[in-house]
């Protein structure tokens, strides 16, 4: 089928990566001792700090990816034998535990229904238990994509502290780095892991993480086999080292622009677009739950991810049909449903670089393939979003007309 114009990446990762990022890559490669770059790799260890929220400790880039950043996190503070809890999230937390069970790490998982964000209480509970503070982790995912689920990283940390657990804090923020507060110095969190197709706005390529002094100190008593990750290999000032080979030139060029992007934009600006742009979403996705063949999957409005949505789908609808069919025939990609929710759901994504057209074009494109198929849904979704996006702008155009007015006179 001949396309034309552009398609929709509506997934919740990669993203769509703007054309400053993209130019920032088209370029030859250049000395490993070549000022420019010299310059891009301090930049964005510098900047990655405020994005992670941290005070203190390190940052680690790895040619790799979300899971390279998990097997990072694991091989350099644990060690076989040790106890880990990593409370139930989804695709994600099932992958985490996957891993750390092949380090020889013994996992215990704290259940939840998937559509509910992890009870703190649970967590308290299961570490009050933990009388001779076996658990020398918790491993936490912030918002597990497969669920579209936002977990309170801030209400864990009070659980462990009210319990005076030592287990270290890790968690993953793949899909929230960038996309929403995670403040590591004040929840104290220990381990910090992410990736670079998300809401830092760049290709897949990176991982990165964050290591607090604990987690430093940790480090030194980890037995777990470890090499290119290693933390010690990698805390030197030269760059050969501290990327365990060859810097990946290309990658480093593009966060170096993504997060000048970011730092103009400001991170409050960047969360509140985030938490704007997610409602035009919800608003649309409310009304096609009208008839009762779709549903959130967040029960809790308060729980839903500011960067993904992941839709229910009823008795005989077929959500990888409805994807396909949106991709092939509208040029549209949204996600399917991952782990237990896999044929159960779809997923639109709304993380990254994302305006309001950009989302009713997905939207549009959703609604259209669900009339195609002849799925049941409340009609309007679209109109919904539209009035909300018109109602938001109405009063921002009034606030700076009246802002005009005051200063006129």
């Amino acid at each position: 089928m001949t396309r034309h114009g552009h398609g929709f990446l509506s997934a919740p990762g990669p993203t769509h990566i703007p054309e400053r990022v993209l130019n920032a890559m088209r370029r030859q490669a250049v000395d490993l001792e070549d000022e420019a770059l010299t310059a891009a790799i301090e930049h964005c260890f510098t900047a990655l700090r405020p994005i992670f929220g941290m005070d203190a400790g390190e940052v680690f880039i790895y040619a790799g990816n979300g899971h390279g950043a998990w097997e990072s996190a694991i091989a350099n503070t644990l060690s076989p034998g040790d106890h880990v809890l990593i409370p139930e999230t989804g695709h994600f937390s099932n992958g985490w535990t996957d891993m750390a069970k092949r380090f020889g790490v013994v996992c215990q998982s704290v259940p939840t229904d998937l559509r509910s964000a992890t009870d703190p209480n649970l967590i308290a509970e299961a570490l009050r238990a933990d009388r001779d503070h076996r658990i020398k982790a918790v491993m936490q995912v912030h918002t597990d994509t497969s669920t579209g689920v936002c977990h309170d990283i801030a209400a864990i940390r009070a659980a462990i502290d009210a319990v005076g657990h030592p287990a270290l804090y890790m968690v993953d923020a793949v899909a929230t780095l960038g996309t929403q507060p995670l403040d590591m110095a004040a929840n104290n969190i220990d381990v910090v892991v992410s990736a670079s197709q998300k809401g830092l706005m760049c290709p897949p390529g990176l991982g990165v993480l964050a290591a607090s002094p604990r987690a430093l100190e940790e480090h030194t008593r980890s037995t777990a086999p470890k090499m290119y990750w290693d933390w010690s290999q990698r805390r030197h000032h030269a760059h050969y080292r501290a990327f365990g080979g060859t810097c990946p030139e290309h990658m480093i060029f593009a966060l170096d622009e993504a997060l000048t992007m970011i730092v103009e934009q400001g991170l409050q600006a960047i969360y509140d677009r985030h938490a704007y742009l997610a409602e035009v979403v919800r608003r649309a996705v409310q009304v096609w739950t009208e008839t009762g063949d779709l549903a959130f999957n967040a029960v809790n409005p308060a729980e839903r991810s500011n960067g993904v949505t992941t839709i229910l789908t009823g008795e005989g609808i077929d959500p990888v049909e409805l994807r396909a069919l949106t991709r092939q025939m509208i040029h549209t990609s949204i996600a399917g449903g991952l782990g237990p929710l896999r044929g159960r759901a779809f997923r639109i994504g709304h993380m990254g670089d994302l305006n309001e057209p950009m989302l009713f074009g997905t939207l549009s494109a959703v609604e259209a393939s669900m009339q195609m198929l002849g799925i049941r849904h409340g009609r309007g979704g679209v109109a919904a979003a539209i009035d909300y996006v018109g109602g938001v702008k109405k009063d921002e155009l009034q606030a700076a007309r009246a802002k005009a007015r005051g200063q006129a006179a």
